[in-house]
């Protein structure tokens, strides 16, 4: 048990960062990368920057997980968008054996259930990780000494023997990482805070846009409501945190949060997460009889902003007001 292999499919900001902190605690680990990032990660490493310095770190990195001998004793651990997840597991199962964990250190709540479809054995860990990749073959960690919080849970609850074995992997990496059976009401918890994360992309810091992502995070919490899905109480998320946000840097540039969203906006990769994250809290309004305006506004105006290849933070909150405004008249919403 102690001796499985890490493969990280999707090998980003927290992929790429986690792989190269299990590889310095002296794991074995396979990044899962494309593009030039992968060119980067195979000619010359993965550079690792944190604020003591940079280092970099030799890695193995292939372009598929048909590129690696497969065994039981890995572990894989899924680190894409929502967006890709699917196509991701079908290419996964044609390859690993049937009883892979797959671990899914992603953002929203939908991976776990896409990822049960194909395996039995599917985790999902609540992400708190602030880092950076903007370019290829670098990621950037901006806390320390403590790079992330990474707890994990057997999906849909539960806690088993791998959940222990590779939260003691996390934690060796110094990061921080408990085993927890309620994983998902933490998970939904995390779905409430990532609803800032689409207008954080593509929207100028202003009045508008922090009223927008705070009714976005109130209709979400009603529509969570309404479903009858438990979320872990903000009293037990501050006390889990501590002080690991107050050591978060900022970046220069990184729109007012410098979320994965924003990142993926950054690097132009033509796509954006609001799909699975504002779009997940429109899925349930709609299977549970409510109506959630202000998050289906968000995911739409941030599908059309990155379908115009956009620059991040280029609405100004001017327009974003006025788009707003439009469609709240339209569909009977509420101001923000």
């Amino acid at each position: 048990m102690n001796n499985r292999r890490f493969v990280i499919y999707g090998a980003g900001a927290v992929g790429g960062g986690l792989g190269a902190l299990l590889t310095q605690a002296g794991h074995e680990v396979v990044l899962v990368a494309r593009g030039p990032h992968l060119d980067a990660l195979r000619s010359g490493g993965l550079k690792l920057v944190t604020p003591n310095g940079a280092e970099t770190i030799p890695v193995v990195a292939v372009a598929s997980p048909r590129e690696v001998s497969m065994s039981a004793d890995d572990a894989v651990l899924l680190t894409m968008k929502g967006n890709d997840t699917e196509s991701a597991l079908r290419e996964l199962e044609a390859v690993a054996h049937p009883d892979t964990p797959v671990v899914c250190v992603q953002n929203g709540v939908a991976n776990e259930r896409a990822a049960l479809r194909h395996f039995p054995n599917v985790y999902g860990v609540w992400t708190m990780f602030p880092v950076i990749h903007l370019q290829p073959g670098v990621v950037q960690l901006r806390t320390w000494p403590t790079p992330a919080i990474l707890d994990i849970g057997r999906y849909s609850s539960g806690i088993d023997e791998n959940a222990e074995m590779i939260a003691t992997a996390i934690e060796s990496t110094g990061c921080r990482s408990t085993p927890r059976p309620d994983i998902m009401c933490w998970k939904y918890e995390k779905l409430l805070t990532n609803l800032v994360n689409a207008v954080d992309a593509i929207a100028e810091p202003g009045r508008s846009a922090m009223q927008i992502i705070a009714q976005a995070r109130a209709e979400g919490e009603r529509v969570l409501a309404a479903a009858g899905i438990e979320v872990v109480a903000n009293e037990e998320v501050q006390l889990r945190l501590g002080d690991f946000l107050s050591q978060t840097a900022r970046v220069k540039g990184a729109g007012m949060a410098g979320s994965s969203s924003w990142q993926s906006v950054a690097r132009g990769t033509g796509s954006i997460e609001a799909d699975y994250l504002n779009g997940e809290i429109v899925l349930l309004a709609r299977l549970h009889g409510v109506t959630a305006p202000i998050n289906e506004f968000v995911r739409r105006v941030a599908n059309d902003f990155v379908r115009d290849g956009r620059a991040p933070n280029s609405m100004s909150d001017t327009d974003l007001r006025a788009a707003f405004d439009i469609a709240m008249a339209r569909d009977g919403g509420r101001r923000a």
